[in-house]
């Protein structure tokens, strides 16, 4: 696998030179500073690359990501002008030579959790989804017009329960941590705001948000093809609607039907082993089984659940994924291939020295270093056996 590390630009707490240090030699990124929608010119994708590949040793191999407006996500009549820049990007990218982009299509929020420093067992801290707090928040703080009809009784009653016993501030913290944006989503709000930003997809059915991806992938796919490029779609997290929001990447049904509708070879995917594994009839392997030829970036993770619908941020090696069949049957596409897939450690924990300096949640240096050097581990011990080397 080709190893690599998500920077967030000049901002990241985490700089290049500390990268370095690392066994990562790729790295994954994007114009965070460029605002969201606007074509990204050739001049400043070039900028940034070198100012990234001026780290002796670091590629910028995948961008991650470009992001996509919700003017095209909500099929509004002005998505095609939104789509010809998104298109133009895309050219300019291909020009600079990036071969992969990484993107999503949740619609407003990124990446969604309730706890950004939840206590482990072992010490240090993790990103954690607590079911009840995220409903408790759905229908007593935001206040969603019938949020009440999309849980059972029970869970309501659960989730009031919670939130009595919560002082001010643990209750301002998870209206921040749910609303007011987290790395890679470029977005935040306050309550008011993004009660306004949720509101229109109310009317927007599940099958209207796949005609809205199938329109956006009909006027990219040949852009991107011309420009040989990726486009690696990143599942659902969590892949499970919340708050009223459609999801449509979030199941092997769903993948099936993504990739059957568009089987143009530029239509790829980010296959995130704990987005997918948050949900628990998604099996992992088979998953990777049926769509190996899809993928174009591995966003490797784990993470556990419990019957009451939470779920955490495990060490890279337990939780869901059998992370190291899941290796062995990647090293075995990648031998098909003749090449490496781009990986990187996803969402680490945040442990020892990282815990006296500011990080980005879920991209601490020490807890991603722990992370991938377990992966790079097993990697390399499943190479040895297949060479008959032994240990």
């Amino acid at each position: 696998m080709l190893k690599s590390w998500r920077w967030f630009g000049p901002k990241d707490p985490i700089g290049l030179e500390a990268v370095r240090q690392t066994s990562a030699t790729g790295i994954v990124s994007a114009l965070h500073h460029w605002p969201n929608g606007e074509t990204w010119p050739l001049e400043e994708i070039l900028d940034y690359k070198e100012k990234i590949e001026a780290t002796q040793g670091l590629k910028w191999e995948v961008i991650e990501s470009i992001p996509v407006v919700e003017s095209i996500k909500q099929g509004k009549p002005d998505r095609d002008e939104w789509i010809d820049k998104y298109r133009n990007s895309l050219k300019n990218v291909g020009k600079a030579g990036i071969k992969v982009v990484c993107y999503n299509f949740m619609p407003v929020l990124d990446w969604t959790r309730t706890h950004l420093q939840w206590p482990l067992p072992t010490g240090g801290y993790g990103l954690y989804y607590l079911k009840k707090a995220l409903i408790a928040f759905d229908i007593f703080l935001l206040k969603r017009k019938g949020a009440e009809s999309d849980y059972p009784e029970a869970e309501i009653l659960a989730a009031e329960k919670w939130l009595h016993s919560q002082g001010d501030s643990e209750i301002n913290q998870l209206i921040q941590t749910l609303i007011a944006g987290l790395p890679g989503s470029e977005l935040g709000f306050d309550i008011e705001s993004f009660r306004k930003e949720i509101e229109p997809y109310k009317d927007i059915t599940l099958d209207d948000y796949r005609s809205n991806l199938s329109y956006f992938l009909n006027a990219i796919l040949p852009t991107a093809e011309e420009a040989g490029l990726s486009m690696a779609i990143h599942p659902d997290d969590p892949p499970f609607s919340i708050l009223g929001l459609p999801r449509i990447i979030s199941t092997q049904e769903d993948l099936t039907h993504l990739f059957s509708h568009h089987p143009s070879p530029s239509n790829a995917l980010t296959f995130c082993t704990g987005s997918l594994g948050a949900r628990p009839d998604n099996d992992i392997q088979p998953m990777w089984d049926q769509f190996a030829s899809r993928v174009a970036f591995l966003h490797l993770r784990n993470v556990s659940l419990n019957e009451d619908g939470d779920f955490w941020e495990d060490d890279h090696l337990a939780g869901r994924a059998n992370m190291s069949l899941l290796i062995q049957a990647i090293l075995k596409e990648e031998e098909r291939r003749g090449q490496e897939i781009p990986m990187r450690p996803d969402h680490g924990h945040h442990l020892l020295d990282d815990l006296m300096r500011s990080t980005n949640p879920g991209y601490s240096l020490i807890g991603r270093l722990k992370g991938l050097a377990q992966l790079e581990g097993v990697e390399e011990a499943i190479k040895a056996l297949n060479t008959s080397k032994g240990f």
